[in-house]
């Protein structure tokens, strides 16, 4: 009873800031920060390689730390994100889903304008692509969208009003990022999609109907629309259709990232060949033949694989499992729809970007230039990452209905 008396007391004394900090879900925050910890070294390693100024190698000593360096100032950037995100009601964060779904538009508007192949915007010394705030924008204004517009007229909760909700939102930067070439970002969409439409409550019937419809659309896709919107999308497939086939590749044309990250991996075994593995130690990415400028980024998990090994590789995965259960079981507590559908939305997201990231590390996906979340360097996608994570941790900080909220609730 004493022990009871002062947790009651304690209750009564702490003020709603330090409730907050006291209910974090601590897994989620230590596995975030160890993934990031994780990513700043391996960062160093990868990009020990690349070329940069003479200042920057003065300054640091070596490429690896110039890039390791950019990447905690963006985990710091993100930390401010990640919190305040986490410590807002994301209640109150839903009304930025409109304004930054068009400002992401109009940002890939304009960066669809530009002579950049990679379709990069910068700011202040800062470059990011807006295909991925588009996606973060999309998850809020979908989850709000979803559970909010039924609340209007019972008609916004027909299931066919649900499905062109969330298409409509899906499709429009869909499009525009396959339009600006950007494949593995435009893919991310649809798994988010389909996670959308079976969280919103959309029948099982209409969900079969979509799937054999998309099942039978997908030659039309894959021969005539993707060839107008992507030039270098279906030579990806082919090339990885036939190294899966066993059939003959140009290792040295088309063919060569695929072929050498996935021999780097391959012959890695249990230890792998060491943390900054040199040449003479038989690592291939010191030799070259992993592509020295996108290592730190697209192809980290080749280094990773290559250098730490299966029990290095295991270990992440373990990581990412952990970080993605966390995500689920966050959902699962939710107080409403939108808490439920930010988390697994976000959930979907992170599993789209390792599955794709990974996998074209190992022959399982096409080569698509998409980065690892928390461990590539990827500049503001970083911030982006932990602040979509920001608003899970807020979805189990704000699980609880407060009881006031509740009789005005029932009052109304």
């Amino acid at each position: 009873m004493r022990a009871l008396e002062r947790i009651f007391r304690l209750e009564s004394v702490m003020t709603p800031f330090l409730r907050k900090i006291l209910g974090m879900n601590w897994v989620l925050v230590l596995v975030m920060y160890g993934l990031l910890i994780f990513g700043v070294f391996m960062i160093e390693t990868a990009a020990r390689h690349v070329s940069v100024t003479k200042e920057n190698l003065h300054q640091f000593g070596s490429a690896g730390a110039y890039f390791a360096s950019k990447q905690k100032l963006f985990i710091l950037i993100g930390s401010v994100a990640y919190f305040a995100a986490a410590f807002i009601d994301y209640r109150w964060i839903r009304w930025l889903g409109i304004p930054f779904y068009l400002l992401s538009m109009g940002l890939m508007v304009v960066a669809m304008a530009q002579d950049d192949s990679v379709h990069q915007l910068k700011f202040g010394g800062f470059s990011f692509q807006p295909a991925q705030l588009g996606i973060t924008s999309g998850i809020l204004l979908i989850a709000w969208l979803v559970q909010d517009l039924p609340k209007l007229h019972r008609w916004f909760a027909a299931p066919w009003m649900r499905i062109s909700i969330i298409g409509i939102v899906a499709a429009v930067p869909f499009l525009m990022v396959m339009k600006m070439g950007d494949m593995g970002s435009a893919l991310v969409w649809i798994p988010v999609s389909i996670v959308a439409l079976l969280i919103g409550g959309i029948p099982f019937r209409y969900l079969s109907c979509m799937a054999f419809i998309g099942v039978g659309i997908i030659p039309l896709l894959y021969f005539v629309a993707l060839p107008l919107v992507s030039k270098r999308g279906p030579e990806r497939i082919d090339v990885w259709v036939r190294m899966l086939e066993g059939r003959e590749v140009d290792i040295s044309g088309d063919a060569y990232a695929p072929h050498n990250v996935s021999m780097a991996i391959g012959k890695a075994g249990w230890k792998g060949a060491g943390y900054k593995a040199t040449a003479e130690q038989g690592s291939l990415h010191a030799k070259g033949f992993i592509p020295r400028e996108t290592a730190h980024n697209d192809y980290i998990f080749g280094v990773i694989g290559e250098e730490l090994g299966f029990r290095g590789s295991l270990l992440l995965l373990t990581a990412f499992s952990l970080l993605l259960i966390q995500g689920l079981f966050i959902s699962f507590y939710s107080r409403d729809v939108m808490g439920r559908l930010v988390g697994c939305l976000v959930v979907s997201l992170f599993f789209a970007h390792i599955f794709e990231s990974m996998g074209m590390c190992v022959l399982l996906m096409p080569i698509t230039g998409i980065p690892l979340p928390l461990i590539s360097y990827s500049g503001t996608f970083v911030v982006i990452c932990m602040f979509l994570l920001g608003l899970v941790q807020s979805v189990w900080i704000h699980r609880h209905w407060k009881p006031e909220f509740r009789i005005k609730e029932a009052a109304a």
